[in-house]
Formats: C-alpha cells, sequence, structure tokens
C-alpha cells in the first residue's frame, strides 16, 4: 500500500491485516517503485493500493512506471481528490479500481476481491 499520510498508511494496513493479508506499506511511489523492481518470486505483491496524490510522484504515474516496465498488478487507488481525466487514464490502463476516501471498507473488500481474482 503506497500513502504518503502516516494515519492512512496505518488505518488502511489495520483493517487489511484484519482480513488476514499480509500488508507492507510505503510512504512514496519511488519507494514502492524500488521495492516492487527488487522483488522476486513469492514476494512479489498480489496487489497494490495507492494513493493518487503524492509529492514527487503520483500513484497514476507510478501505475504507468509499472506498466512500461513489463510490471502488471492489479492496482486499486484511493484519492480525497478524485479527477475524471485521471480516474479515466487509470482505469484504461487497467486499474481494479478508483475510490474515494474516506473509503468504505466494504467497497475496499471489494476491489481486493476482484484484484485477487484477476
Amino acid at each position: 500500500m503506497v500513502d504518503d499520510d502516516p494515519s492512512v498508511r496505518c488505518g488502511l494496513s489495520s483493517f487489511l491485516r484484519s482480513f488476514d493479508y499480509d500488508v507492507v506499506t510505503f510512504e512514496s511511489a519511488t519507494d514502492m517503485l524500488a521495492a516492487i523492481g527488487d522483488a522476486t518470486g513469492d514476494r512479489q505483491p498480489h496487489c497494490v493500493i495507492s494513493d493518487v496524490q503524492m509529492p514527487g510522484m503520483t500513484g497514476v504515474q507510478m501505475f504507468l512506471r509499472m506498466i512500461d516496465a513489463g510490471i502488471r498488478l492489479p492496482t486499486i487507488f484511493i484519492t480525497a481528490y478524485p479527477m475524471p481525466a485521471l480516474q479515466q487514464q487509470a482505469l484504461e490502463n487497467g486499474a481494479i479500481a478508483f475510490l474515494i476516501k474516506p473509503v468504505r471498507g466494504n467497497d475496499l473488500a471489494d476491489a481486493i476481491a476482484t484484484s485477487l481474482a484477476t
């Protein structure tokens, strides 16, 4: 999970762990890209949850860089500032969902279930 806000990372990771998911958090898209580039085999994530607006690199920019690098992971975006153009770009490039903060637990759980089924 990638979010620059520590309280969001903490809250969402606790929520996800309540479903017995292993969760690794990153405070920036750059940190996520570095980690995912080093991950192999069972260390490769099965799903990415990312904030959209972050300093340095947005979640959508991170997602597009992953695609360009041949890394195709089911990705769910969360944002407090929905922008139709970014939402359209993310979904057209294969994102699973684009959820608005505060994220409803059921919506996130459904999006994760969809991502893990792909």
